[in-house]
Formats: C-alpha cells, sequence, structure tokens
C-alpha cells in the first residue's frame, strides 16, 4: 500500500492503536485517539508518566494501527514518534495544542475550556507527534 493511500484512509478516523517498544523490545499496545493532518503527522494526547511515553522516550519507532469498517480493512502506518513539552500551564503552547487535538478528534467544543485547560496542566498532558514513513494493509 502507498503511504499517501493509507493516509487517505487513516485520515478521517480517530481511533487506533499505537504500538512502542518495550525496553525489552517487546510490542506495548495502546488504544488511542488521533487526529491526523493531511500530510500524514499524526497527533495524539498521552500522559507523561504511561508505559508508551517512556517508550517513547526511549526509543521514537512506533506504528499505528487503524481499523476500517469491517475486520479486513485496516492501515498500519510505521514511523517515528517525537513528544512536545508536559502541559505546565493552562496557555502555553502544549495545551493549545491539545485544545487544538481535542476540537479536531471530538468534532466539537469542550463545554468547559478552562477546566480542560486545567486538566491538561495537572494530568501532565503532552502531544505525540507521530510522522509515517512506510505503510501496508487493506484499506
Amino acid at each position: 500500500m502507498e503511504l499517501i493511500d493509507a493516509i487517505a484512509f487513516a485520515r478521517p478516523r480517530h481511533q487506533g492503536v499505537l504500538v512502542t517498544r518495550r525496553r525489552s523490545g517487546a510490542p506495548q499496545l495502546s488504544n488511542i485517539g488521533y487526529a491526523m493532518e493531511p500530510g500524514g503527522l499524526a497527533r495524539i494526547s498521552v500522559t507523561d508518566d504511561r508505559a508508551k511515553t517512556r517508550n517513547l522516550r526511549r526509543d521514537p519507532v512506533s506504528s499505528l494501527y487503524v481499523p476500517g469498517d469491517d475486520f479486513w480493512s485496516y492501515v498500519v502506518l510505521d514511523g517515528t514518534t517525537s513528544l512536545s513539552a508536559v502541559a505546565g500551564a493552562p496557555d502555553d503552547e502544549t495545551v493549545e495544542e491539545l485544545v487544538a487535538l481535542y476540537r479536531t478528534v471530538r468534532g466539537e467544543e469542550h463545554p468547559d475550556w478552562d477546566e480542560f485547560r486545567r486538566a491538561m496542566v495537572t494530568e501532565r498532558r503532552l502531544v505525540a507527534r507521530f510522522r509515517p514513513t512506510h505503510a501496508y494493509g487493506m484499506g
């Protein structure tokens, strides 16, 4: 499957499985919500203390599995993931990126943006930025 076709398949969807590598090299799979830009950059909200975040800090090689409308329809995007800074203040760049991510994934406004912004700091959230370089699947 061509990378551009896999990105087109994944863009309208917002749920997938992020695959990272544990210290042992074994895969760590995490259900995630994501938003993908036309060029293929996928943004994912993660918390600082989770296994996937620790794994990505150690090894940015990762994959994103995106299911289709039936069991036989899917794509897997292989690439690397970089991490933003941890949200440190309700009005910092990371929180602004998390606000934009929420709007894209949910397709709506949050009922209380001040509460959301505070929660992003309290939960120590950050943005994982996945960049695909290769794809396969049956879209």
